[in-house]
This record gives C-alpha cells, sequence and structure tokens, in this order.
C-alpha cells in the first residue's frame, strides 16, 4: 500500500511540475467559486488550489474533484493538521501551505498526496527538505524578489523551488529562468465573475499564461 501511495504522491508532483503553473483561488464568497473553476479549466488550467480561507472550500474541492476529473484539484493555506484533514477528506489532491509544517507533510503522505511547502529563508528551505516536502514554495517570493529566489537555488539546486507571490505575465519568465520549476498565480486569477465579458477576459489572460509558458518548453 505504501508503494502504491508513494507512487500517487511522487506522479502527481511530477504533473505539476510538467504543467509549471497552478492558479490560486482565494474568494469571499462560496457562489464565486465554481464558476471561477469554470472558466480557469475551460481556457486550459490543469492545477488549481482553493485556500483554506474561502468559505466552504471542502465543499468546493469535492464538487470541483467531481466535476473536472483531468484537472489537479488542491487546497491551499494549509497551515495545521487540522485543515490538512478537512481537506484530504473533501478529495484535494495536492496540500498547499504558506508554513513549515512536519505534521502536515506526514499526514499528507500517510494519504499520498504531495505537499508544496511554504519557505522563505534557506533554514525554512532547508528544514521543509527534512521533513520530505515534494516541493518548496517559496513564499512570498514577490516580496523578496527574483535576485533573492535565484540565490537560493545556489545551495539548493537540485530542489524543486516554486515562488508564489507577485507572480504575473511581466515576470513570469524571469522566475523560470531564475530556476522555477513551477509557478502559482493568485492576484490575476482569482477574481469574481459578475458577466461574460469578465469571463471572456479572464479566458483570454489565462491563454496568453498558459502561451508564456508553453514556450519555455519549446
Amino acid at each position: 500500500m505504501s508503494q502504491i501511495l508513494n507512487a500517487n504522491r511522487i506522479k502527481i508532483s511530477n504533473q505539476i511540475k510538467q504543467h509549471k503553473l497552478v492558479a490560486i483561488l482565494r474568494l469571499k464568497q462560496q457562489s464565486d467559486v465554481a464558476p471561477l473553476i469554470n472558466c480557469l479549466v475551460n481556457a486550459g488550467i490543469n492545477a488549481l488550489e482553493i485556500t483554506s480561507n474561502t468559505p466552504g472550500f471542502e465543499q468546493e474541492i469535492a464538487k470541483a474533484r467531481a466535476a473536472y476529473k483531468n484537472t489537479l484539484i488542491g487546497a491551499g493555506t494549509i497551515i495545521n493538521t487540522a485543515l490538512a484533514q478537512q481537506a484530504i477528506d473533501a478529495g484535494a489532491q495536492f496540500i498547499v501551505t504558506p508554513n513549515t509544517n512536519q505534521a502536515v507533510v506526514e499526514l499528507a503522505h500517510r494519504h499520498g498526496l504531495p505537499v508544496l511547502m511554504g519557505a522563505l529563508t534557506p533554514t525554512d528551505v532547508a528544514n521543509a527538505i527534512e521533513h520530505n516536502a515534494d516541493i518548496i514554495k517559496v513564499f512570498p517570493a514577490g516580496s523578496m524578489g527574483i535576485n533573492y529566489f535565484k540565490a537560493l537555488t545556489g545551495p539548493f539546486s537540485d530542489v524543486p523551488l516554486m515562488p508564489v507571490g507577485g507572480i504575473n505575465l511581466d515576470n513570469l519568465t524571469h522566475w523560470f529562468a531564475a530556476g522555477a520549476c513551477a509557478v502559482a498565480v493568485s492576484s490575476d486569477f482569482s477574481q469574481p465573475l459578475n458577466n461574460k465579458q469578465q469571463y471572456d477576459t479572464l479566458s483570454q489572460l489565462v491563454c496568453k499564461y498558459i502561451s508564456a509558458v508553453a514556450h519555455l518548453t519549446n
């Protein structure tokens, strides 16, 4: 059983790295979640996380898992094991934390789920590695800057580092040039859609992101 769980965890981690782009959904109204997911998935997003401070996040994870079989649905802002268990029970396929927490990793791994673990300093990164985090989420990356992120890739050159915070179309390729294995985007994607124009505008923006990422692998 443990081999199967480990294989699933590795498979999902590799898929995230292959997709290179994770959409973060952090909304104030639960009713805004489903329309936003519909837009993002139809525009081509393959991996997304619903944050725990979005009302009804567990329900929306369960609904998204049922509706979008080919999309990775994860849970974000998982700061402790209580939230992690809620996310796991809802069917989350990966766990994302803003902090470094060994207990969250251990719980997620028992269920065959990878953890994208938050870290900022070299000590945080080293601790996350010790805790067996699958991907290290450097957060808040934008506040520290690309040069700081690139400096981290020196001592941690073999570690999958994913910057989160401050990622946008203007700097997207620079983060990958600095050594990112993937990126997560929130502010451009996480917005209520109140009409068709907003839906279409976001769809076009997502397509631009996906095109930019696609060019990195060509």
